[in-house]
């Protein structure tokens, strides 16, 4: 799923982001992760430093399988790249040690709220084609 023609751009090869899209070929292949320093704070990649503390020293720790939505918002009104996908809920989703803000799929946008539960899983958009990290409802 990596280097992914961008869509919008006029099909031009879109640039991998090292960090960023290991991350979602990991969610993709169900090895999900996030980094956990010593002290317990917990991160997204890419990082070399615990954003909380400063540790250096980060591990891998699996993501677990179910988060719960903290907060969200419906987009009716979309920047030009995601035009096509309004109305959509972008939300932040609660995964034990770390948050992840994503697009909820598989649920009508009138009928997410706080405590809806969600599993990550990648996605594309539908106006430029681009991969997305999304919250699928379960």
């Amino acid at each position: 799923m990596s280097g992914d023609a961008g869509g919008a751009s006029g099909g031009s090869e879109r640039v991998r982001d090292e960090g960023y899209d290991d991350f979602l070929d990991a969610i993709a292949a169900d090895e999900g992760f996030y980094l956990e320093c010593p002290e317990g704070h917990g991160s997204l990649p890419p990082r070399r430093v615990c954003p909380h503390c400063g540790a250096t020293e980060l591990t891998e720790v699996p993501l677990p399988a179910r988060g719960e939505v903290e907060t969200f918002t419906t987009v009716h009104v979309a920047a030009p790249s995601f035009a096509d996908d309004a109305p959509y809920v972008t939300a932040v989703a609660d995964f034990g040690g770390v948050r992840l803000t994503g697009v909820v799929r598989g649920v009508d946008p009138e009928t997410v709220e706080g405590g809806t539960e969600v599993t990550a899983d990648v996605g594309k958009t539908d106006t430029a084609g681009e991969r997305v990290l999304v919250l699928r409802a379960v």
